[in-house]
């Protein structure tokens, strides 16, 4: 292998990571040319195949990053090297943390780009711009250490969330004022276990990495927390104008099975047509590093009172041509995220956010006179399963619940990690399948993972693995359900020590029994007891669990569905802000949702008992 500088190995182990999403050091097959364009090459097809046979010598599909890096030096290999000067410029824009906390194995070492770190303070300053309670954090300066420093106290964070999804957190159980290591620990708490109900996944990060500051996690976090935020409005009940991205023999279930990065690359292709360009982009990378493709989207979708124009093709310099694209998209507000050079290096990832912020603010789509009907696209319940699958940490991230199960992987997933060692991943089909039965494969999976479920005493009569193969909404919820209730039961029978299962009873019982040894007036029967609505028993064990953690002068007697919803709001934020990982929502609480009553009640109790170790 050719000499390569800690510099370029830490930029190619960066884009490496951005597409191993679950962090198990591998990425599939399918994924390699993707990682290759992120890095400015593009091999062929035919090339990546042959050298996959070279180093993917287990044949599992899967390539380490030692194997990538062999792969990517042969493409490279035949190229002139880095002068000395572009060596040491990259050395400058790449920062090298080693492990350093409980969280982080002691010797491993992580890399995060200043640009990254660049365009995240210039998001949360465009966003956050304006709120009262940040006039002490913001502007963020250009530079790391401030940013992890506005970071320390939690606040920032909570707000962000807010931004990327609204109402997560109640602002009222925020800790604001008069901060200390302890509410400033309880910030973070409450931001992680917020973040995690959103869909981030959390895994091996801790409230002390973020006051601290530790890099690559506060940036981890943050691009999860923006990035599900600006891909979340890409839907047709934000904008119906979508259905005009049908393609000839399509219907709108054909469009809702594709994921937000594929319809934003469908979007920019529509106005790339409509703007009379034989231009196609394919990626986020290789195919807009010229801005020509960005010079005509920009053109097409701003309103005409904008004034953008089409100069910045005047430019033969790439980087110029860049800046002058870049202020055309500031005369329509959406100068964000990138910068001349993320343009011309292709920052796949920086871009992507570039591309969806212009969607969400102009996506210049009117809705079809024929509009076809359009049904919700995604209820509360499996928008709440989802969030809690991509916690966790799977792979590839979930958008849509019944398609992306559909192959049988995620659910197999699933039940390696609720219940370990239940799964023999050599009996896997693993991704990329092909073409001549694939149908089958997948349904081979899907089998596999219902055969799992009887060992692990799920109930799964008349459920078979075509069931989930064919998106049988009923059926594949049935599953999913059984298996987050198994996770969140086996972390209580963990902490009590009991041997035995525990069930629903015992949960009412420790609640009740929390409540009234805490002076508690407040009691429940079962997790359908209408009293539940209120949200004062909720709020009550929270206090009971963290004695004064509550300020009751918020908490009203809930006689009213407004009053109730304020109340359960509250009641969510604050179960989260003492360290429950609870997914339920506010509305599930007013609702009684029985399935997710349980599961807030549940948290609280693993806290509880985590509270008395």
């Amino acid at each position: 292998m050719s000499e390569l500088s800690d510099a370029e190995i830490a930029e190619i182990r960066q884009q490496f990571e951005d597409f191993d999403a679950d962090k198990n050091g591998h990425i599939t097959v399918t994924e390699i040319r993707e990682v290759m364009k992120a890095l400015g090459e593009d091999p062929p097809a035919y090339k990546i195949r042959d050298m996959v046979k070279e180093v993917d010598l287990d044949e599992n599909g899967t390539i380490e990053f030692n194997e990538f890096l062999k792969m990517y030096d042969q493409v490279r290999g035949a190229k002139p090297k880095y002068k000395l000067e572009a060596v040491a410029e990259k050395q400058k824009k790449v920062m090298k943390m080693g492990g350093t906390t409980e969280a982080s194995a002691a010797g491993t070492t992580h890399s995060f780009t200043e640009d990254e770190s660049l365009a995240f303070i210039d998001w949360i300053n465009f966003q956050l711009s304006g709120d009262p309670d940040l006039k002490g954090h913001l502007p963020i300066a250009e530079d790391q250490d401030d940013l992890f420093k506005k970071l320390h106290d939690g606040i920032v964070l909570c707000k962000l969330i807010n931004n990327s999804v609204k109402d997560t957190i109640d602002e009222r159980a925020i800790n604001k004022t008069k901060l200390n290591v302890y509410t400033i620990n309880e910030n973070q708490t409450l931001a992680l276990n917020s973040a995690s109900a959103i869909g981030c996944n959390i895994v091996n990060i801790g409230a002390e990495d973020l006051s601290q500051g530790i890099p690559h996690l506060c940036l981890g976090i943050l691009w999860q927390v923006i990035r599900i935020g600006l891909l979340a409005k890409i839907n047709l009940q934000n904008c119906p104008g979508l259905a005009r991205l049908l393609e000839e023999g399509e219907d709108i279930e054909d469009l809702l099975r594709l994921s937000p990065e594929e319809i934003l690359l469908r979007w920019f292709n529509y106005h790339l047509k409509e703007a009379g360009s034989s231009r196609r982009v394919h990626n986020f990378s290789g195919d807009i590093k010229d801005s020509e493709c960005y010079t005509l989207l920009l053109n097409q979708i701003a309103p005409p009172s904008a004034g953008v124009d089409l100069s910045p093709m005047r430019h033969s310099d790439l980087e110029q041509r860049a800046e002058s694209m870049l202020q055309q998209s500031d005369k329509i507000g959406c100068r964000v995220f990138i910068r001349p050079r993320d343009v011309v290096r292709g920052n796949a990832k920086l871009n992507l956010a570039f591309v969806a912020n212009l969607f969400n603010n102009h996506p210049a789509l009117e809705p079809l006179e024929d509009q076809p009907e359009i049904e919700i696209e995604e209820t509360r319940e499996e928008k709440t399963y989802r969030n809690w699958m991509n916690s966790l940490g799977v792979k590839p991230f979930v958008y849509r619940l019944y398609q992306d199960l559909s192959d049988g992987v995620v659910l197999l997933q699933l039940f390696d990690k609720v219940f370990p060692g239940t799964v023999d991943w050599s009996k896997v089909n693993q991704p990329p399948y092909k073409k001549m039965g694939a149908k089958m494969k997948k349904i081979e999976n899907c089998n596999y993972a219902i055969e799992i479920a009887k060992v692990c005493k799920l109930s799964v009569v008349g459920i078979s693995g075509d069931d989930v193969h064919s998106e049988n909404k009923t059926l594949t919820l049935a599953v999913v359900w059984q298996i987050m209730r198994a996770y969140t039961l086996q972390i209580l029978q963990k902490l009590s020590g009991s041997s035995k299962r525990i069930e629903d009873a015992q949960i009412v019982e420790w609640a009740n029994s929390t409540l009234s040894a805490a002076g508690k007036s407040t009691a429940i029967s079962s997790f359908k007891d209408p009293a539940i609505a209120t949200g004062r028993a909720i709020i009550d064990l929270v206090d009971a669990i963290k004695p004064g953690s509550v300020k009751y002068d918020l908490v009203n007697q809930g006689q009213t569905e407004e009053d109730k919803m304020l109340n359960a709001k509250y009641a969510v934020s604050m179960a989260r802000k003492i360290g429950a990982r609870v997914y339920a929502l506010p509305e599930d609480i007013v609702e009684v949702n029985q399935k997710m009553v349980l599961t807030v009640f549940a948290c609280l109790m693993a806290r509880g008992l985590e509270t008395k170790k």
